[in-house]
């Protein structure tokens, strides 16, 4: 009886174990920091993390930017779920001097904002492509989920869409660079972007031509 004892307590731990590796194994945290370029002078930063659970991703970011304009990151907090489909955004924080927050909650497309500036609130409804990105401008973190979601991988050039949150929904293209698929070019009302990201989704490199922008990782060269 004793010995049959043993052998259960040992088969439980053994599937206990396992429980606990599969748990752990879906539980994946990534953490980075954005130096902010404008026309070669650094301007900025965002520091983000990035934690992968059963319930999606969690995009967390805090930074501060003067230049082209002046933006102090208190709080952005992003949630989609694991196809990347919007659930949550809020942030808190200075666009220009003036203290802004958006609450947002998105449910099959069906967004819901709160927008408060200067102490006065205002909430709207809009509708948007269930699988819409989320963008907030000027913060630069949220394109992760793009280079998340398509890594090295994307083949010919596809259409998309953004909610350049809480302002506009808009149509894009993502394509391939031709000689390098970790370089992916992006059309957005009629601005080009280009991502450099790696096998693992990283946000290695963002420019923005146009604005004499250029977004990378602390640790890029």
């Amino acid at each position: 009886m004793k010995k049959a004892l043993i052998v259960l307590f040992f088969g439980a731990s053994v599937l206990f174990s396992c429980f606990l590796f599969a748990f752990e194994s879906q539980e994946k945290e990534e953490k980075g920091s954005l130096a902010i370029y404008f026309m070669g002078e650094m301007v900025g930063y965002e520091e983000y993390t990035l934690q992968l659970s059963e319930n999606g991703y969690w995009l967390t970011v805090k930074g501060k930017m003067t230049k082209p304009i002046a933006l102090e990151i208190e709080t952005l907090d992003l949630h989609v779920d694991r196809n990347f489909i919007p659930l949550r955004f809020h942030f808190k924080g200075l666009v220009s001097g003036v203290r802004q927050e958006i609450i947002s909650s998105i449910s099959d497309g069906q967004v819901e904002n709160t927008i408060k500036v200067k102490g006065e609130e205002e909430k709207n409804s809009v509708r948007i492509k269930r699988d819409a990105f989320l963008l907030p401008n000027p913060i630069y973190s949220p394109f992760i989920f793009l280079t998340k979601k398509f890594r090295c991988s994307l083949q010919e050039k596809t259409k998309l869409s953004a909610y350049i949150i809480p302002q506009f929904e808009a149509l894009f293209t993502l394509e391939p660079r031709e000689e390098d698929p970790c370089w992916l070019i992006m059309n957005l009302t009629e601005m080009e972007y280009w991502l450099e990201t790696d096998s693992e989704g990283t946000l290695k490199t963002l420019c923005i031509p146009s604005r004499n922008l250029k977004i990378v990782q602390k640790s890029s060269p």
